[in-house]
């Protein structure tokens, strides 16, 4: 787009525009400052500058590739596809600026130079086709948002009018530069810039019905200032509304946690007692400068807590009004902490800004932190602020005070059980490592498939089928402690920790080679949470270890079992952990098994209801979770729901039973089915 020759008549047009800009951007940059990085900096330092090549490399696919963006396109929900098509058409117009703008203003043949006649002219075209699209698909936004809405834009912080401000400056840019380029060509312009595929046709309108020459000219020069008005004036708006997520997100992406999604940061509670700081987190410099910033990064369209399972299910959890409400408590009370005069006391984050029961909720799946397309990592901060009710007020639910009392006195949340560590073994001639010390792996039995009657059974199908297949294993029996995982989830780091070291001291004693586990939970804390207090051991979780084993031929189901299976993904294994292949292999190598898919499943699987510590925590309100997945397994008609995690299992026998489905339908782990097709041989 050709600029002006001058502004005013008098000034040189190259030097009005980096005056004008200089000083947007300057302004902006000082915007940007004082209201989000001088305030996040009051963060702790959660160390997410290591690795500098794997955090860009790994970031550059979600920045440029819009990954999380697009990962949630379906016939019903295209918005992701108009998001990029936007992001990609930003790029392109940003690019026509420093070409255009700031280029030509200086040196008019600048464009030309750089991509030449011909390239002007396509890159021009290019450009005319997307200003064409984003009317298109500004009225098609404006419709979806305003009009007929999904669920997710119904929230209240989606409605703000900043959605409209920010859809006006985009139509404004596209019709200005549009206008721009006709009224060029309309005064007699000529070059590359005349040629523009929708400029041409517009400008010669626009000359057949007496908007030519000096009037042309002017309206021109009209239309270009505006033009730049409205880029300068975007720079400036961003700072200040919800689409600061476009800075943001980008830094959120590369400052992304590099392990496992189900790993926990680990605080060093000895330091935090010794500098007198809190456990946990309620005000602002208690929380990471990551958690901070997430609720700048977040682009309030909802997803997160439109695919919540609490929310979906009646409660009042919405992960995106808890980073926003951060954000918010952040902005009002930030700058007074910044001057050392810290006001949160009178109007704490906790319980003004963020409910204790939308915090108690959470079953820490992970599905908002999936689904989340700017990088929110939103788990983290619900547990540090369940670590500070619970370390620092003793504020929890009861039953969650009652697991929290179980796992201190007995090593294990389950109250009332009156089975030993070794019960479920009896007959089975399953050694110890105290027996048997040289043993090549440690089956880790964990609490529910030792404690829990109905999950002892698969303990016994797991010992079975690892007598069957040659593996020299041992158990720990009475040495074996909770992993502390129900602890650390429900927010009592102190004991989670405690229970850890005494774990990972007994493991070390002895000469472990490999930790096979049935629970999920069991497998996340041990193989990526151990590790920050110095337990690094190689640990699998069954589904890995026994697919291994039919592959190596090691163990071969040959009886058939005629039934059909939907598979569950537990939320510890699949979404945090990635593993989804293995214990759909394991089902596809029984003879007979038919295995199909539930309408959520793999990444966008729906949690069971135990997650976070609510094996033990009753629900607040609403729908049982475990009863919304069991009535979707019911979708399908298979006959069996057939999982990987003692928790699931629980809570689909209890779903089955609760909804009157208990003759003919039922919940199996797929250790079970296995060990029947081996055993029926």
């Amino acid at each position: 787009m050709v600029p002006p020759d001058n502004l005013f008549g008098v000034i040189p047009v190259w030097l009005a525009v980096y005056v004008l800009s200089v000083g947007a951007f300057a302004a902006a940059a000082a915007i940007l400052y004082r209201r989000v990085f001088r305030l996040i900096l009051l963060g702790k330092d959660p160390g997410r500058f290591d690795q500098p090549a794997r955090r860009l490399f790994g970031a550059l696919p979600y920045i440029f590739g819009q990954r999380k963006v697009l990962q949630s396109v379906s016939l019903r929900d295209r918005a992701g596809i108009a998001h990029f098509v936007i992001f990609w058409g930003f790029l392109s117009f940003t690019a026509s600026y420093v070409l255009y703008i700031f280029g030509d203003s200086i040196w008019r043949d600048f464009s030309e130079t750089v991509l030449t006649h011909t390239g002007v002219v396509i890159f021009t075209a290019y450009l005319d086709l997307l200003a064409l699209a984003f009317f298109f698909i500004l009225v098609w936004a404006a419709v979806r948002r305003w009009g007929v809405r999904p669920n997710r834009l119904s929230f209240d912080l989606t409605q703000k009018g900043e959605s409209a401000i920010i859809l006006l400056l985009i139509a404004s840019l596209m019709l200005f530069t549009l206008l721009a380029e006709g009224f060029y060509v309309a005064a007699g312009g000529t070059g590359a810039h005349a040629q523009a595929l929708i400029g041409r046709p517009l400008g010669q309108t626009l000359a057949a019905v007496g908007l030519e020459g000096d009037i042309a000219n002017a309206l021109h020069g009209v239309f270009w200032w505006l033009h730049l008005a409205v880029i300068l004036g975007f720079s400036l708006y961003i700072p200040m509304s919800k689409h600061m997520h476009l800075v943001a997100a980008p830094i959120s992406f590369y400052t992304r946690k590099l392990e496992q999604r189900g790993t926990l940061p680990t605080p060093d509670l000895d330091a935090a007692i010794e500098n007198e700081d809190a456990l946990g987190a309620s005000r602002i410099q208690d929380f990471s400068w990551k958690e901070l910033l997430d609720g700048y990064a977040c682009a309030v369209c909802g997803r997160c807590t439109d695919i919540c399972p609490a929310n979906i299910t009646g409660k009042i959890l919405s992960p995106m009004h808890i980073v926003e409400n951060m954000k918010e408590h952040v902005i009002e009370h930030g700058p007074g902490v910044a001057k050392g005069e810290d006001s949160q006391e009178a109007k704490p984050l906790i319980g003004s800004w963020v409910a204790e029961e939308a915090l108690w909720d959470c079953l820490t799946c992970g599905a908002c932190v999936q689904e989340c397309p700017v990088g929110v990592e939103h788990v983290e901060s619900i547990v540090d602020m369940r670590r500070f009710l619970v370390l620092e007020q003793a504020s929890m639910p009861d039953t969650a005070m009652g697991a929290l009392l179980s796992m201190e006195q007995r090593g294990h949340p389950w109250r009332g059980t009156t089975y030993s560590r070794t019960d479920w073994a009896q007959g089975l001639d399953v050694p110890t490592l105290a027996q048997r010390p040289e043993a090549e792996v440690l089956f880790w039995v964990g609490c529910t498939a030792a404690l829990e009657q109905r999950s002892q059974s698969v303990a016994r199908s797991m010992a079975s089928i690892l007598k069957r297949a040659g593996v020299d294993f041992a158990i720990l029996g009475d040495e074996e402690t909770c992993t502390g995982d129900p602890a650390r989830r429900m927010g009592n780091e102190y004991l989670y920790q405690v229970l850890a070291e005494q774990n990972i001291e007994t493991i070390k004693t002895y000469d472990v080679k490999k930790v096979v586990t049935i629970c999920p939970h069991c497998f996340n804390t041990i193989r990526n949470e151990y590790p920050h207090l110095g337990g690094d051991f190689d640990v699998v979780h069954y589904t890995e270890f026994v697919n291994d084993l039919i592959r190596d031929g090691r163990i071969r189901p040959v009886a058939r079992i005629d039934a059909t299976v939907a598979y569950h993904d537990s939320c510890y294994l699949g979404r945090h952990n990635g593993i989804y292949d293995a214990p759909r292999e394991i089902v596809g190598a029984i003879p007979g098994l038919e295995m199909v898919e539930m309408s959520r499943s793999r990444e966008r699987g729906f949690c069971c209801g135990a997650g976070g510590g609510h094996m033990w925590i009753e629900e607040s309100k609403g729908q049982r979770v475990n009863h919304a997945r069991t009535e979707q397994f019911f979708e399908t008609d298979a006959e069996t729901v057939g999982v990987s995690c003692p928790f699931c299992l629980q809570m689909f026998e209890e779903g089955i039973g609760s909804l009157g489905q208990e003759g003919s339908k039922r919940a199996k782990d797929i250790l079970e089915i296995l060990d029947e097709s081996l055993s029926a041989r």
